[in-house]
């Protein structure tokens, strides 16, 4: 009897009409989930710059005080395939202010965070309640407006995408240096508790489906997640550990890899899978999605590599490297505007190719660094950087969401994000091992080349000696000295190498990726009708 009588509850639920919602508050719905996104996204980096401090306050280890990072990353990620399946069961709205309500309350949690072990835990609640808001956006952007109101909605969105962990170190940096790192995370009480009361207050806007609750297919959530965060701890921890030769490593590989081999099972074998991959059947979608991997590669190990250039080889502080990297967000901010108004009106792949041309052309000037390279020899590399970020966000959400129908919307929306993650966690493990091998084989000859009598270094070496004898330093103990500074300075030089190879090769990827161009789905972003399936 109470069975019948909930079921027939839900069916009363579901069958209960949504009006459209006016204009205004579409609009109005739509930037403050833009805001809740930023704020999602803006935490995946805004400790990066503070790890330190952040170290010192909770007494951790410098091995340790990664998986403050990781478990944030584990848990998001599992949590955007996830989106779709929680918002057609609970509507959008509903699952978007949970996620804002529980990420203000993490985050409240983190500020107070007592030790390692309780920061990593609400680290991880906070990182997967946060996962949530980044995918149902963009559906919801696609899902409210047509035509060029669709475009300027996926400028926007990507504007807030790649600028939120491109100023996130810097934002750090300065919140720490004022405030102290436990404001890190409550900065986000205010915005947080307004997002979700302001969600409430604006209304339905979508049926849910409650009933799905009750048809969940655990053993696909599990396999998920378990696929889902162990590729990302790999991805995170083999390049410090050595890969595979790390047994922690290797044996979270193992079970990613099984896991993912079930997750796939349950996809097209389960009678209700957690995640949708009808999507994958449109030809384009898929070329779209290899595309927003790439994509990802580029946005994250860009803003990535910039920082440790600085902080390592021209040694700049949080501050200093916040003032650099703030060029690249300066730029994508400006792009945004010309970008949505040529997504409206010209071919996607047109928008795509000239944006892919643009990283190759960032990445080519990237790829001349020296050691004495600051703000302003990265200013146009960055400045290249962030028209390319914003052609190719654009086009690529555009193409990939498009012709998506409704009802397919947050799935796509998931899946697409998903990538983008996933190209940033792949790019990030990729450029950490590429510049630990480049820069040891770079010092090796260098080593090599002073080995053999080379002049200047010599006259280097010799002179370095003379200097600290000038100062009153023992000979022997200047002997040594020069050489240390000598070996430092190689050691700079070979780094700054390695960063040229990583560039170029970068380069090189981006390049590649024109050839797929061709075979993604073409046409303006005026061609978005929603709710029809063209």
């Amino acid at each position: 009897m109470a069975g019948a009588a909930l079921a027939a509850e839900l069916a009363e639920l579901e069958a209960a009409p949504i009006a459209e919602p006016a204009e205004w508050r579409k609009l109005a719905i739509f930037l403050v989930m833009a805001v809740g996104q930023f704020m999602a996204l803006l935490d995946i980096q805004i400790v990066v710059a503070s790890m330190s401090s952040i170290q010192g306050g909770l007494s951790a280890s410098l091995d340790e005080i990664d998986w403050i990072q990781t478990s944030y990353l584990m848990a998001e990620i599992v949590m955007i395939p996830l989106s779709a399946y929680l918002a057609q069961a609970l509507s959008t709205r509903w699952v978007f202010v949970a996620s804002a309500a529980l990420f203000t309350v993490t985050s409240l949690a983190c500020g107070a965070a007592w030790d390692l072990r309780s920061m990593m835990v609400f680290r991880a609640i906070q990182g997967f309640v946060g996962g949530a808001m980044i995918p149902l956006a963009f559906a919801t952007g696609f899902a409210f407006f047509d035509g060029q109101k669709a475009a300027i909605a996926t400028a926007i969105l990507g504007v807030v995408s790649t600028l939120a962990p491109a100023l996130g170190p810097a934002i750090g940096g300065l919140i720490t240096d004022t405030l102290g790192w436990r404001w890190l995370f409550f900065v986000n009480i205010v915005p947080g508790a307004l997002v979700a009361i302001a969600l409430v207050g604006l209304g339905k806007f979508e049926k849910a489906e409650p009933r799905l609750l009750l048809k969940i297919d655990w053993l696909h959530a599990a396999s998920l997640a378990i696929f889902l965060g162990g590729l990302q701890y790999v991805l995170e921890e083999g390049p410090q550990r050595q890969w595979l030769a790390d047994k922690g490593v290797a044996a979270m590989a193992w079970a990613a890899a099984v896991a993912g081999v079930v997750f796939l099972e349950r996809c097209f074998w389960s009678p209700r899978p957690l995640v949708n991959i009808a999507p994958f059947r449109e030809p384009g979608f898929a070329i779209a999605s290899v595309l927003s991997f790439v994509i990802g590669f580029g946005i994250f190990t860009s803003v990535y590599l910039t920082p440790v250039y600085l902080a390592g080889v021209r040694d700049y502080s949080s501050l200093a490297i916040g003032g650099t990297v703030f060029v690249a967000g300066a730029s994508m901010t400006l792009w945004a505007g010309p970008a949505a108004w040529l997504a409206a009106r010209i071919d996607l792949r047109i928008m795509m190719a000239v944006g892919l041309v643009l990283y190759v052309v960032s990445f080519w000037m990237m790829s001349g660094m020296n050691a004495d390279w600051g703000f302003w020899e990265l200013f146009w590399p960055q400045a290249v950087r962030g028209g390319a970020v914003l052609f190719t966000m654009v086009s690529v959400v555009g193409m990939a969401l498009r012709d998506m129908p409704d009802e397919e919307l947050k799935d796509a929306s998931g899946f697409n994000n998903l990538m983008r993650n996933l190209g940033g966690a792949v790019g990030i493990a990729a450029v950490n091992t590429w510049l630990i091998d480049f820069a040891r084989l770079h010092a090796d000859r260098l080593v090599v080349a002073m080995g053999k009598g080379s002049d200047a270094a010599l006259s280097a070496l010799g002179g370095l000696v003379l200097r600290f004898g000038e100062a009153g330093v023992d000979p022997s103990q200047g002997r040594a000295l020069a050489a240390a500074t000598m070996l430092q300075g190689v050691r700079a030089q070979a780094l700054a190498l390695a960063f040229d190879d990583v560039f170029r090769i970068s380069a090189w990827i981006f390049a590649a990726c024109l050839l797929l161009v061709p075979f993604c789905n073409g046409g303006p972003m005026s061609h978005r009708v929603r709710g029809r399936h063209h």
